[in-house]
């Protein structure tokens, strides 16, 4: 994957490795939930590569069933990797309830240390590393609610707003600017004005996507143009 950076390490992101590494701990698996763009999805791989394993992140949709679902975690747990399945509410609840079945399956063998289990019908060995995680964006349309077979093999960690100024002002530093603190600030309450007075169109994006990739962006115009002063950088 090469080196595709680090995350800002924030009190939030603290939260949620302390309550995913708790899950795996107990053998269950890991659930942020919060909207989109709050680094569900992300933080989980940074965990994972903190941890020198492999996450692998598979989108889920409707047209996902319990053949399919089977076959990543099979794999999964072969090779020890972690899954990550996004959205994964919007999978039907009645292949949910399969789903939840073959994590079961999972979890016991775990629970009793076994090297070789029967999952599908077929013997597959089991490495303790397989860690499995699921996340999900409450309230959006074609989303179901998750039956409690399957909240019970969870954890849920909530993952609501991400510390923006932080983040802003940590991008900032490691991009060699050296008036992050002011900028950042500057650039969040910028950002914050757009999301509350301008319209609310949809493909309109103040979260943090956005913000990261105007940052980065900077960040190649400052090595680029070095006599530039940093505020018209940024401008």
């Amino acid at each position: 994957m090469g080196l595709n950076g680090r995350l800002v390490i924030t009190p939030l992101t603290d939260r949620i490795y302390l309550t995913l590494t708790q899950a795996l701990s107990m053998y269950l698996g890991g659930a942020p939930a919060g909207p989109a763009g709050t680094g569900k999805t992300e933080t989980t791989k940074d965990l994972a590569k903190a941890l020198g394993l492999l996450c692998v992140v598979t989108n889920c949709g409707e047209g996902m069933d319990f053949k399919a679902v089977g076959k990543i975690l099979s794999g999964l747990t072969q090779c020890g990797a972690w899954g990550c399945f996004d959205e994964f509410n919007r999978i039907d609840a009645s292949v949910l309830s399969v789903i939840s079945s073959q994590i079961q399956t999972i979890r016991n063998a775990l629970m009793n240390q076994l090297k070789i289990f029967q999952f599908e019908g077929q013997e597959i060995s089991l490495d303790s590393r397989v860690g499995i995680f699921i996340t999900m964006n409450p309230g959006y349309a074609g989303r179901t609610e998750l039956p409690e077979s399957v909240k019970a093999l969870f954890r849920p960690v909530v993952v609501i707003v991400p510390d923006l100024q932080q983040i802003c002002e940590i991008m900032l530093f490691s991009e060699g600017f050296l008036m992050a603190k002011v900028l950042a600030k500057k650039m969040t309450v910028l950002y914050k004005l757009a999301r509350e007075q301008l319209s609310k169109q949809h493909h309109y994006d103040f979260g943090l996507r956005a913000l990261k990739s105007v940052l980065v962006m900077a960040g190649e115009l400052k090595r680029g143009s070095g006599d530039l002063s940093e505020v018209d950088l940024l401008l």
